[in-house]
């Protein structure tokens, strides 16, 4: 087993939060699933997740934690610290989809799926840098999007634009507490139709009469995607996969975990993107004489 770890995973009352909370947990590392509302409706997760704990001897904990919320993050990160003494691991999971035309989409409604798929992560990282730069060490994981470098359908541009901004942030991140000892993974899921809430729980456009008009000629299309996403998508794999593809780099020693990884059985072409894009970074950085910032050389991959 990996050398244990305090880790707080946020969004982990479902889909690949869940998942990688129970996973990690079973690999012997102390997790804190944050999620809202766990005094209300994910009583029942944050009741689960305890009755696991006592069934395998593990050490999971349902936190409260509405990543939308300064104060409420604020306040699961101060008890994560006060409980355990550290943090060394943030999975930065906490997102949510949308599905519909984007002209029918409101502003208010692309500034909401910004808040909750990249604000959180500011807010998060708001409250527990502080601890890992004075420590020296540190894990941050991001769980990105195949749809920011791979092959994407339409009709689900609000959320892809938000964990495409999500990616470049966690990027200027990596340079920016690489000298601090905090490593970077972004960790880049495909297309999951099932295992995850995703399209289960899919916010709507607000402005339904636009949403209409695009009715008669895309609703057909729009409506099978879903569908067509899984016909491509092989059998005998899962969204367990993500999160044990987590659990494999947060147990990697500092410095040797990957700064990109991939879990994409469709292969949407993601992969092979970011390989050349990740490439022509690591390149200009040593052009402009800053590649002391980039991972180490000898990063698993």
């Amino acid at each position: 087993m990996s050398t244990p770890r305090t880790v707080l995973v946020t969004g982990a009352s479902s889909g690949f939060g869940n998942l990688t909370a129970r996973a990690l947990a079973r690999a012997g590392h102390t997790v804190y699933a944050g999620m809202r509302a766990t005094t209300g409706r994910n009583a029942p997760r944050v009741a689960e997740l305890a009755a696991l704990a006592a069934g395998e001897g593990t050490d999971i904990r349902g936190i409260e934690m509405d990543v939308q919320d300064q104060a409420s993050v604020d306040a699961a990160v101060a008890r994560v610290i006060e409980e355990q003494g550290r943090v060394d691991t943030v999975v930065h999971n906490a997102g949510h989809m949308v599905l519909g035309p984007a002209e029918a989409f409101t502003t208010e409604q692309l500034a909401d799926a910004y808040d909750v798929n990249v604000l959180s992560t500011q807010r998060v990282n708001r409250a527990v840098l502080p601890h890992l730069r004075a420590r020296g060490s540190g894990h941050l994981v991001w769980v990105g999007s195949s749809s920011t470098r791979g092959g994407h359908p339409p009709f689900l541009g609000p959320y892809f634009a938000a964990k495409a901004a999500m990616d470049a942030l966690a990027e200027s991140y990596a340079a920016e507490v690489a000298k601090y000892g905090i490593d970077t993974t972004i960790v880049v899921p495909g297309a999951y139709t099932s295992g995850t809430n995703h399209f289960a729980h899919a916010g709507a456009p607000a402005d339904e009469a636009t949403a209409r008009a695009y009715d008669a000629r895309y609703g057909t299309l729009r409506d099978s995607m879903a569908d067509a996403l899984a016909g491509i998508f092989p059998d005998g794999h899962d969204a367990g996969e993500v999160a044990e593809e987590i659990v494999r780099v947060v147990g990697l020693p500092a410095g040797r975990r990957p700064f990109r990884t991939h879990v994409d059985p469709s292969e949407d072409g993601s992969e092979v993107v970011s390989t050349v894009y990740d490439r022509v970074r690591a390149e200009f950085y040593h052009r402009i004489g800053i590649q002391e910032l980039l991972p180490a050389p000898g990063a698993a991959r």
